[in-house]
């Protein structure tokens, strides 16, 4: 009795998905974030330390790229792959939800996004003078502010260095690596694995929360974690309704891209930082913000009553 109950999860089939998988696919799920979270960060520091040693500040700028290219391929990706056969035996194809969207829904969600930039920026503005206002009253959360902000312009840093570039083609170069890398190997793992598996067992709003939450925490960015939480959240309603990774991708590209075109046009820090501090009043964030969030819960209302319709979506492929 009890290697049946042992077993219970072995080459099941989801009537829903029609999905076979070897293990409980929550345990899956929670395994992957974990596991490749360990291999990424710990096997990229030890990479990073045999090749360059200690003295990272005058490693060469190029084959530091290349490094962190290779360490989101290798220990993120590959991983990520490797582990979703081995759990979905007979076709990750549906796992992953590898197929192409239809253009006009690549063209809405992008809608979407183009609101939701805006809102998420305002929205750290908002918290950020709140932050400040409260630290001035509780001198332990001003304490832990000041260690954040020490973190938060190290890793400012250190991004900053990855994207100098001096011609066209290391421009190009360092999109790539910001922008297209992180758009395919990271949507796979959290987009693809991850929340498919939580949707086997949850439901798919939980699956794309928990998810989101997970992508929020990998970035190790206090400030931002709201925000990337917000955007993960998008992310994984995209691509549950659109049933295509490359929708995501698309959304994690632009959002990327965006933010490195911003980088080359000012050229200031304050572009990577998520603790930027608002220079003036904050009532016009304020509005902005309420207009903003009015707008794209609208829009998302629409889409949700709207998007068979639109789309010309049949029930099953949904």
């Amino acid at each position: 009795m009890e290697n049946e109950n042992n077993n219970n999860y072995l080459n099941k089939f989801d009537k829903n998905y029609h999905i076979y998988f070897t293990m409980n696919p929550v345990t899956a799920a929670f395994i992957a974030l974990i596991g490749i979270f360990i291999l990424y960060q710990v096997g990229g520091a030890i990479l990073t330390v045999l090749i360059f040693g200690f003295n990272i500040d005058n490693a060469d700028i190029n084959a530091m790229r290349l490094l962190t290219m290779g360490g989101q391929i290798l220990l993120l990706l590959l991983p990520t792959l490797i582990f979703a056969r081995a759990v979905y035996p007979n076709d990750v194809t549906p796992v992953l939800r590898a197929k192409l969207p239809t253009f006009k829904e690549i063209v809405f969600f992008i809608i979407g996004l183009i609101i939701l930039l805006p809102l998420l920026q305002s929205y750290l503005l908002i918290q950020n003078y709140l932050l400040d206002q409260l630290a001035n009253v509780f001198p332990l959360l001003k304490k832990l502010m000041e260690l954040l902000d020490q973190m938060d312009k190290l890793v400012e840093s250190t991004y900053t260095k990855l994207l100098k570039a001096n011609s066209f083609f290391e421009s190009s170069f360092v999109v790539f690596l910001v922008a297209v890398v992180p758009a395919i190997c990271e949507e796979i793992l959290f987009r693809g694995f991850v929340q498919k598996s939580f949707e086997l067992k949850f439901k798919p709003y939980s699956s794309i929360f928990i998810t989101s939450l997970f992508f929020g925490l990998y970035h190790f960015n206090p400030y931002g974690l709201v925000a990337l939480i917000s955007l993960g959240f998008y992310f994984g309603y995209a691509v549950y309704k659109s049933n295509s990774i490359i929708v995501s991708m698309i959304l994690h590209f632009l959002n990327n891209f965006l933010t490195v075109i911003a980088f080359f046009i000012f050229g200031s820090e304050e572009i990577m930082s998520s603790s930027v501090k608002n220079q003036g009043p904050v009532l016009p964030s304020f509005l902005l913000f309420i207009f903003l969030l009015i707008a794209f819960l609208s829009f998302i209302y629409y889409l949700n009553k709207n998007y068979d319709i639109l789309f010309h979506k049949k029930e099953s492929e949904i």
